[in-house]
């Protein structure tokens, strides 16, 4: 009989009910990497892939509730960070992550808006998160509108990911992560910390539009990495490959932007 998998990871973020981003794309990636997944859900959308229909933060007490219940009880090796909503929500995240033993990875994926455009945050929020959560995550891993958001008025049309990222990592994470994907040409990632030189990820960019989820999925496997016992820049590595067999796997589903194919793997392993 298999063991089941050592390393626990806590995905704390949002429900999405088409399955292909948020809290299911999550645990399905955490699935591939062989961790065992759990959830902390904050907010419950109605979305497919066309859009989303509508929002609904949970109570405090629930988020709340739902920490302590997994965390006192089974543990955990990393967290990884989505769609959080509201400004109190963010301060009561970092409350909660402030009471993990030391060492426990942070990977923060700051979720603005959805792939269709739809805002998934407010804008108290978006100053909740820089003061609040970015000094306790490991590594910071926006999208390259997120990053312009987040920096503020400086970052408005910033092309430069490097600057935007260093600009980001004052305020405290130990690594940021600006990704490329809706920049013009091949898409490159670039990974940055303190005192060490700035790395780029770079991939062709695959034609398939059927992307839903890219975000979610690429933090949740940096956080499953991590857990594993990859430094950061191995667990970028590892996540950005994994991100990109997903994106080549992506299929249709519904009438609009279909999700990744977080099985990717092992549909090649299956014999036909």
């Amino acid at each position: 009989m298999s063991a089941l998998p050592t390393a626990r990871v806590l995905t704390i973020a949002g429900s999405d009910s088409g399955g292909g981003a948020g809290i299911q794309a999550d645990l399905k990636t955490m699935l591939a990497h062989g961790v065992h997944g759990m959830s902390v859900i904050t907010a419950v959308t109605a979305q497919n892939s066309v859009g989303v229909q509508g929002v609904w933060s949970l109570p405090a007490e629930a988020v709340a509730a739902q920490f302590r219940s997994v965390v006192d009880d089974i543990g955990v090796d990393a967290v990884k960070i989505g769609m959080l909503g509201t400004a109190g929500t963010c301060e009561l995240v970092a409350d909660l992550l402030a009471t993990l033993p030391a060492g426990v990875p942070v990977v923060l994926d700051p979720v603005a808006v959805s792939k269709h455009g739809d805002p998934l945050i407010d804008a108290d929020a978006v100053g909740a998160m820089r003061t609040r959560l970015f000094p306790l995550a490991t590594i910071a891993t926006p999208n390259l509108d997120e990053a312009r958001t987040l920096v503020g008025p400086d970052g408005d049309g910033q092309t430069d990911q490097s600057l935007l990222a260093h600009t980001l990592l004052e305020l405290g994470p130990a690594w940021v992560l600006v990704k490329g994907g809706h920049a013009e040409g091949d898409p490159t990632d670039v990974l940055v910390a303190r005192g060490r030189a700035d790395q780029a990820f770079t991939v062709a960019r695959d034609d398939n539009t059927h992307t839903h989820g890219t975000g979610c999925t690429l933090a949740s496997a940096v956080a499953a990495r991590l857990a594993l016992g990859d430094d950061v820049p191995t667990a970028v590595a590892g996540a950005k490959a994994y991100v990109t067999g997903a994106i080549a796997g992506g299929f249709a589903l519904g009438g609009g932007i279909g999700p990744t194919d977080h099985l990717w793997q092992l549909r090649r392993a299956l014999p036909l």
